[in-house]
């Protein structure tokens, strides 16, 4: 359930979060305009629409929404094959009204079924991507700042080849400003006289200083100077007329067009999915434990994406890279992530002259700083220390993320995921033991508290492996639920092979039926002695420790 809270309760924290997301989502959402073969403003807008509305609409208290990474490849096809952006922006509002759809449809609730360590590893990998995509950047070499997070880039060449190339641009005057700006904003919460500047944003210092740093160098003419294209750079209107000019609207006569519909389906899936997995890090990130609820963020994002394409806007999901930031700065509600749309909104309109003037070098900064709190080493050996079957999931997911994309990371780590909990299952499906008697050995099979027909398999091979005259004992007293392809498989080896080959079979605890309860009427009937295996169940469905112990209470009181 999701804690309610005043949005204007944390004002002064999420002012200062907000300013952070602002000057981070700034050149990204110029840059994924550029790489989506679109005007630079429709990422503007679509960052203002999913700051503003999206931001007041979702019930997410971290999640920043915005142009996204994921998107681009979809979206320059897209353009390139319509030959035109009016036509587009159509996918975009069709997208938006699939999403609207979806929400109302609760298509929101597969979040619940993204393993943490998969969420985990897909942060820790689009961590390591920021880190990489920003090395060139905080040397100097900028010709590609578009915020493409694919490891193949749109020109052929990789992020190794790019990092490698950026060698040979090196501007020793960015150097200079990212390494001020890493001083300054890894010192401004660690040194204690700094501290008394909460107020004030180590982000919004950082860049000051690299402008005034970068101002400095010119003025004095120095080779330390760095030149326009190093820095932000945003379309500066004239007037209201060039304003106007520079949005564009929907072509509606297209409507009838096939691939128009093709395209919005697939964006909405695919945005649907990047923010749903959003969402379920945010909540992650978040010290109050509070949860979102995905339906209505669906539903959010649906109308953001409705009116971003009425207006000229890219298509928006919510974003890991911006969340971060926000979570990383302090952010206490969704205040914070409004005041960043504000604040896109206000200065794209009133002083993008000045914006220009910002090194790309001090943005660079706080992304690393970013990227290195989600990919900290300290993760990696929290998950190696947790098991094969925790690490190997979140390892698997980011390297995929890192050398393919989200999506494709993601589910590779999903399905090893399902892969370790498949083998989970046909290992707890019984307990085989073999005891010894005088008049001969007795072989136990203690059916597990469930056992499904994944179990089917491994069941058939232990009953296909017992000698003849032998004496066996299933016993299922503390089972709640058998499948009926298992209670099939036993009621023939009790009538055939049983028989046939002279095996006494004792069937012990079973019931005339069984009905697939869910957890909460399972955790129920489940004794003290089995305490541990109910805990196991309540951790495979993500629930937290403060839950554990609330779970073991009630069968305290029910045992």
């Amino acid at each position: 359930m999701t804690k309610k809270t005043n949005i204007f309760a944390y004002l002064k924290s999420d002012f200062a979060s907000g300013l952070v997301v602002f000057l981070v989502a700034l050149p990204l959402c110029l840059g994924i305009a550029l790489a989506s073969g679109a005007p630079p403003l429709s990422g503007i807008i679509a960052g203002v629409i999913g700051g503003i509305i999206v931001g007041f609409l979702s019930k997410s208290h971290l999640s920043v929404s915005g142009p996204a990474a994921g998107l681009t490849a979809i979206v320059l096809t897209a353009i390139t094959d319509f030959g035109a952006f009016d036509v587009f922006l159509l996918s975009v509002i069709i997208a938006g009204l699939i999403q609207l759809t979806l929400g109302f449809l609760k298509a929101g609730t597969i979040s619940n079924y993204f393993p943490n360590n998969v969420i985990e590893g897909m942060l820790a990998g689009i961590g390591v991507i920021i880190i990489l995509k920003q090395i060139p950047h905080a040397v100097g070499y900028d010709a590609d700042f578009e915020g493409d997070q694919a490891f193949v880039e749109t020109d052929g060449s990789n992020t190794f080849s790019s990092i490698f190339g950026a060698l040979d641009y090196v501007q020793l005057g960015s150097i200079v400003v990212t390494l001020v700006s890493l001083a300054i904003l890894i010192s401004w919460d660690k040194i204690d006289f700094l501290k008394k500047l909460k107020l004030v944003p180590g982000a919004l210092v950082a860049v000051i200083t690299g402008i005034a740093l970068n101002q400095i160098f010119i003025a004095t003419g120095s080779s330390l100077a760095i030149s326009g294209d190093h820095l932000v750079s945003l379309p500066v209107p004239k007037s209201i007329g060039d304003l106007a000019n520079f949005v564009t609207l929907p072509d509606f006569s297209a409507i009838g067009n096939s691939k128009v519909w093709i395209t919005g389906a697939t964006i909405a899936v695919v945005a649907s999915i990047e923010t749903l997995l959003c969402i379920e890090a945010a909540d992650r990130m978040d010290v109050q434990k509070r949860y979102t609820d995905t339906n209505n963020e669906l539903k959010a994002q649906g109308i953001g994406n409705l009116i971003s394409g009425m207006i000229g806007g890219l298509p928006m999901t919510s974003v890991v890279v911006r969340t971060s930031a926000n979570n990383n700065a302090g952010a206490k509600s969704k205040m914070s992530t409004m005041i960043h749309g504000v604040l896109l909104l206000i200065c794209v309109l009133s002083i993008p002259m000045v914006l220009n003037l910002i090194p790309l070098a001090t943005l660079a900064a706080v992304l690393l700083l970013v990227g290195y709190k989600l990919a900290k080493p300290a993760t990696v050996l929290h998950f190696w220390h947790q098991g094969k079957y925790q690490f190997i999931p979140f390892i698997a997911t980011l390297i995929g993320v890192v050398f393919t994309d989200l999506l494709k990371g993601v589910a590779i780590g999903l399905a090893i995921s399902v892969i370790f909990i498949l083998r989970g299952n046909l290992k707890r499906a019984y307990n085989f033991r073999k005891e010894q008697y005088a008049d001969g050995d007795v072989i136990h099979i203690d059916l597990a508290q469930e056992v499904s027909f994944l179990n089917k398999a491994a069941i058939k091979a232990t009953l296909s492996e017992i000698p003849e005259n032998s004496k066996v004992i299933i016993d299922a007293s503390d089972t709640v639920y058998i499948a009926h392809d298992i209670l099939d498989l036993i009621h023939e080896f009790k009538t055939t092979r049983a028989v046939d080959e002279n095996i006494r079979l004792r069937l012990k605890g079973f019931k005339e039926a069984y009905n697939l309860e869910n957890s909460e009427e399972i955790l129920n009937k489940v004794s003290v002695h089995h305490r541990e295996e109910a805990v196991k169940r309540f951790e495979n469905q993500q629930l937290r420790k403060s839950e554990f112990a609330e779970a073991a209470d009630v069968l305290d009181r029910n045992d």
